[in-house]
């Protein structure tokens, strides 16, 4: 069965930085783009970052841009999401999905219903 496991969240002060990571249970994930979504409490799950089956081919949510930086190790069957700079406005429980569609270039990102495949979720809490 296929699963994804997300690992690496926790309780930061603002300023600092988490790595989250997304193990997937099969390489055959690497061929499809793969995200990351979060949803704070009483908000509806939003989009964070995506990251095609050719690696520079990522989009970013405008709160995303410039802090978090999604890639992937194809041999680890493994994407990442590297947060710097976390602010408490990103505490939230942070959701690995992917699609089940092959794209050479770009993709559909955005959208939840993009992606057939989601992680149970890791929390994270940014606080002083």
């Amino acid at each position: 069965q296929e699963h994804l496991t997300e690992s690496g969240g926790g309780t930061v002060q603002p300023g600092e930085s988490l790595r989250l990571s997304c193990l997937t249970s099969s390489r055959t994930f690497m061929r499809y783009p793969m995200a990351w979504f979060r949803q704070a409490p009483g908000k509806q799950r939003e989009f964070v970052a995506a990251i095609g089956w050719i690696p520079d081919n990522v989009y970013y949510a405008d709160s995303a841009k410039g802090r978090f930086t999604i890639s992937r190790d194809n041999d680890k069957s493994t994407v990442f999401l590297q947060m710097n700079n976390l602010r408490p406005e990103d505490t939230a429980k942070y959701f690995c999905a992917a699609q089940s569609t092959f794209y050479q270039n770009s993709f559909p990102y955005a959208g939840e219903a993009n992606y057939a495949f989601w992680g149970q979720g890791i929390q994270v809490f940014v606080s002083s």
